[in-house]
């Protein structure tokens, strides 16, 4: 006669514990990986500087102008470490181009040309080409306030005809609300 065969039956302990274990790993490489995703993009939105009073369309920037133009430079002008402006955008116009190319001159930058009129277009580019540095956008005192209210949601006064010293510090992180800093310069 034959001695019966021994049969173990699988004891399903440990698996809970194992299957916990890995879900506890892929949690915090996603946690993990989420947190290194964040970033907060900060917009600094200025109006262009003091333009010729004249009749001509597209008038140059004034003396007064130009003074403003260097003070912009110098206040963003550092060339490297935190807190560097990586690109900048302009409207189609003289004086805002003029307004920034002390700046891009002192950074080494190309100022992106687009149309004054496209809010939408300035918008999502400083939001998406540059998203977790940050960028300067050189407006007018129409445009600037809309582009404000659509990058942050946050509606700001318009600017005055004469309103030339005003900044705008948007910062908008990935999660969580937008924050609006107005300075004057």
């Amino acid at each position: 006669m034959e001695a019966p065969a021994i049969t173990r039956q699988r004891r399903p302990f440990l698996a809970p514990v194992w299957v916990m274990a890995a879900l506890c790993v892929i949690a915090i490489g996603l946690a993990l990986a989420i947190y290194r995703s964040l970033a907060t993009t900060t917009v600094v939105l200025v109006r262009h500087a003091e333009k010729e009073l004249g009749t001509i369309e597209d008038p140059p920037l004034a003396p007064e102008g130009e003074v403003r133009a260097e003070r912009l430079a110098t206040m963003f002008g550092k060339v490297t470490g935190v807190g560097r402006i990586a690109a900048i955008y302009v409207s189609d116009t003289r004086r805002t181009q003029q307004t920034a190319a002390p700046l891009a001159a002192r950074l080494r930058l190309q100022p992106v040309i687009l149309p004054g009129k496209d809010v939408a277009a300035l918008a999502n580019h400083a939001m998406h080409d540059h998203r977790g540095g940050a960028v300067l956008i050189v407006g007018h005192g129409n445009t600037i306030p809309q582009i404000v209210q659509r990058i942050s949601g946050l509606e700001v006064p318009p600017m005055a005809e004469d309103e030339f010293d005003e900044i705008y510090v948007v910062s908008v992180p990935t999660l969580g609300k937008a924050s609006v800093l107005r300075l004057e310069y």
